[in-house]
């Protein structure tokens, strides 16, 4: 334990002494004193009985008891009390990457059975073991396009959640991508290497697109594919895995993926696990496909991305699997029922409903949102998220009970 103890005053002066200099303050001799930090003028040292009081004090004056209804990309979803306890396991729990995938075989397959989750989901053949959220899938799927098109020409519906086209211009600006943003559908031109769209929308609105004369990218919400067809008609296919089993948290972590045709294989960015068998025949797992600069050369790399998202990948997996079938479409459908039910209310009400179809999510229009939300808020209600002055983005999700619609309701009357 020697090495966590402190410094003498004798150990100190041998180490001033070793590099020539007298006192500790010489060593910032070079850096002129406006630069430095004050005095931080810290607070006498308090007990750990004092200061777990003056926490608890500060705690209670966070308010945790708010019912939601904002979506936008974070969504309030049941989540059972078992994933937390499995993936809190100091075998998960680790920031250790598993570069030496022959040495992490419970890792790797669970990425290999929620790469085969995925799969069975989107209808694709291949997917990759996450992605940092679904704003950098929709970008680095962008990227996939132009490196299997060898053309250079983005067009992105400006339909798609803000935040990720935020990140899609950021990547593409980088990257030297022509994008252009479209509110229907586009008019491809011959330099179009993709056309990607988001289904449900960030507006909620689900709509049937035609597939284009290029590779076609879908952003979906997984937790509507419990009740919605799948996109078997893109080539690619991306999303957020939030909804799965992985708490709002303020915001993060979250995690995402890319899933594809197997013709792409080659191209998609990250890391694949695959299944064999070892010399005795048993099952075994290893990184199939690592398109990482850690792995390959830099140049022929298809991403720099240094990690994953393991651990939320596996609390994926593990939702997907307590839930099962059946009690993830009932979950799909218990939101779809609740967001339609409330939105009924509201038109009643004489709300203006700017959605026909939705899974659970739907743009009202009021006469002053910051009014609208701050009387819900005041009654212990997060109503939406603002869009603007005048519109508000609703979402229900199973975790909203009648009870929590006929309050949203009262307070709006």
């Amino acid at each position: 334990m020697k090495n966590f103890l402190v410094h003498s005053e004798d150990v100190k002066t041998e180490m001033l002494n070793s590099i020539g200099v007298s006192s500790i303050e010489d060593l910032f001799k070079q850096i002129p004193q406006k630069a430095r930090m004050g005095d931080l003028k810290l607070e006498d040292a308090l007990s750990e009985m004092e200061v777990q009081k003056k926490v608890k004090g500060l705690a209670k004056k966070n308010r945790t008891d708010f019912v939601t209804f904002a979506g936008g990309g974070t969504y309030n979803k049941f989540i059972p009390a078992c994933i937390s306890q499995v993936a809190s396991r100091f075998e998960f729990l680790t920031a250790y990457t598993p570069y030496q995938p022959e040495i992490s075989q419970g890792t790797l397959q669970v990425m290999y059975e929620f790469q085969t989750m995925i799969c069975r989901l989107t209808g694709m053949d291949i997917s990759n073991a996450t992605m940092y959220d679904g704003a950098t899938a929709c970008a680095e799927a962008i990227l996939m396009a132009v490196r299997i098109s060898k053309k250079n020409k983005a067009f992105v519906s400006n339909r798609l959640n803000p935040e990720y086209i935020d990140v899609i211009k950021t990547y593409c600006w980088a990257s030297e991508i022509d994008v252009e943003f479209f509110e229907d559908y586009p008019k491809i031109t011959a330099d179009a290497a993709c056309v990607i769209v988001q289904n449900p929308d960030f507006y909620g609105e689900i709509k049937e697109y035609t597939k284009p004369e290029c590779l076609s990218i879908v952003c979906v919400d997984v937790s509507s594919l419990s009740i919605l067809e799948p996109p078997r008609d893109a080539d690619i296919v991306v999303g957020d895995v939030q909804t799965l089993g992985i708490p709002m948290s303020f915001g993060g972590p979250h995690a995402g993926f890319i899933a594809c045709k197997e013709k792409f294989m080659r191209q998609i960015p990250g890391r694949l696990a695959g299944r064999t068998v070892d010399a005795e025949g048993k099952p075994a797992y290893c990184l199939t496909i690592q398109t990482r600069e850690q792995h390959i050369k830099r140049e022929k790399a298809t991403s720099n991305i240094c990690s994953n998202q393991a651990l939320i990948g596996l609390c994926a997996t593990l939702y997907l699997t307590v839930m099962g079938e059946k009690g993830f479409r009932q979950t799909g459908y218990l939101s779809s029922k609740n967001a339609h039910f409330l939105a009924k209310k509201l038109k009643d009400n004489g709300i203006k409903v700017l959605n026909e179809n939705f899974y659970n999510e739907f743009v009202i229009e009021v006469d002053n949102t910051d009014k609208f939300l701050m009387r819900l808020k005041e009654n212990g209600i997060i109503g939406g998220l603002k869009i603007d002055d005048n519109k508000i983005l609703v979402c229900a999700t199973e975790m909203n009970s009648d009870e929590d619609i006929d309050k949203y309701l009262s307070c709006i009357k």
